[in-house]
């Protein structure tokens, strides 16, 4: 088995939501683990020995989980953190053709949509919770997103 066949069955098992595959041939053993989101968080080829061998001929290789939105720094500590309500799609924007709801620098009031999290084909407008100015945007347009992970810091003064 050549490096591209397992670049690609990792790829199959991470887009399969299957949490683990191992793969047992003559001479090549392959175990792949997934998280509950589907990023694969451990990948281990063996190539197994033809013949008994004095050292071992075991190479394992890690695969570094997908990085996490990190929480506000401590420098952001008197930020508000407006957070995702629902698992979805983020959108910056309410269709292609519209401008952006909010960008950074931009104040906005209670009440204001910032982004719309799509859900099962239902647009969800979410509405900021403080009045306040756009610190920064967290999130990348058309992004997925998970529950009560971070959208937006707003600086409330």
């Amino acid at each position: 088995m050549d490096l591209k066949e397992i670049q690609n069955l990792i790829k199959f098992v991470a887009n399969s939501g299957v949490a683990e595959v191992k793969l047992e041939m003559d001479d090549v053993k392959i175990t792949i683990r997934t998280t509950l989101e589907g990023n694969v968080s451990e990948a281990t080829y063996v190539q197994m020995p033809t013949q008994p061998a004095l050292q071992p001929v075991a190479v394992p290789q890690q695969i570094a989980p997908a990085p996490t939105p990190a929480a506000p720094v401590a420098e952001n500590a008197n930020y508000i953190t407006i957070k995702s309500p629902m698992i979805g799609t983020f959108y910056r924007k309410p269709a292609p053709d519209k401008p952006l709801f909010v960008e950074v620098g931009s104040a906005v009031a209670k009440g204001d949509v910032l982004c719309v999290i799509e859900a099962m084909k239902l647009f969800n407008e979410i509405e900021s919770e403080v009045s306040g100015k756009i610190v920064k945007i967290l999130v990348d347009d058309m992004s997925p997103v998970e529950y009560d992970q971070p959208l937006f810091l707003v600086d409330p003064s």
